[in-house]
């Protein structure tokens, strides 16, 4: 009977000594009244990842909003919403120019330092804009375009990545391949050769 006594007791002092969640997320620190929380340490900060498909989903966004009939202007302003910083501040530029009634090719007009993906885009719509068709085939063909580079870069890289694991690879492997492999056989031979009176 007082072994279960003691049992029940030693679980009941175990579950009031067991540190709660926010314990663990702060774990030596303690949460500081009025501040703001914090995140876990062990996540570290969060890093901006360059997607390299995001230029080639807003020109399909450009299009789709195209196709289905809204304005150049409202296009343009809806898609600047979720499109890569510098394609957005290009988008955003040209949509409020396009609103006041700004001249297309004035409103689509890049610096010269801007982005490879907002100066394309500004050649198809000043192009599209002087002959006066719509600019969803040449947006569809800069999304195709966009992804088959990406798509390039990163077979690029795979067998960068494969060249570059090839020499440690072979630094590790084949002195084991050689003692391993080669030695043994060479000293069976050579045991057979002079010990067997051949020479």
């Amino acid at each position: 009977m007082t072994a279960v006594v003691l049992a029940a007791l030693a679980g009941a002092v175990g579950l009031l000594l067991v540190p709660g969640p926010v314990w663990s997320t702060y774990r030596i620190a303690p949460p500081v009244a009025g501040a703001r929380r914090r995140e876990p340490r062990w996540l570290g900060k969060k890093k901006a990842v360059d997607d390299p498909f995001a230029a080639a989903a807003s020109y399909d966004l450009f299009a789709v909003c195209l196709r289905s009939g809204l304005p150049v202007a409202a296009s343009a302003k809806v898609v600047s919403q979720s499109a890569p910083p510098a394609l957005a501040q290009i988008l955003a530029h040209a949509s409020d120019l396009l609103s006041l009634g700004a001249d297309p090719l004035q409103a689509w007009a890049v610096p010269g330092d801007a982005d490879q993906s907002a100066a394309m885009l500004a050649a198809v719509t000043r192009r599209s804009a002087r002959a006066g068709s719509s600019p969803v085939s040449g947006l569809e063909e800069l999304a195709d375009n966009q992804r088959s580079e990406a798509q390039d870069r990163a077979a690029a890289a795979a067998e960068r990545a494969g060249v570059a694991i090839s020499g440690p690879l072979g630094l590790c492997f084949l002195p084991a391949f050689v003692c391993l492999g080669i030695v043994p056989v060479v000293m069976g031979l050579a045991g057979k050769v002079f010990g067997g009176g051949l020479l």
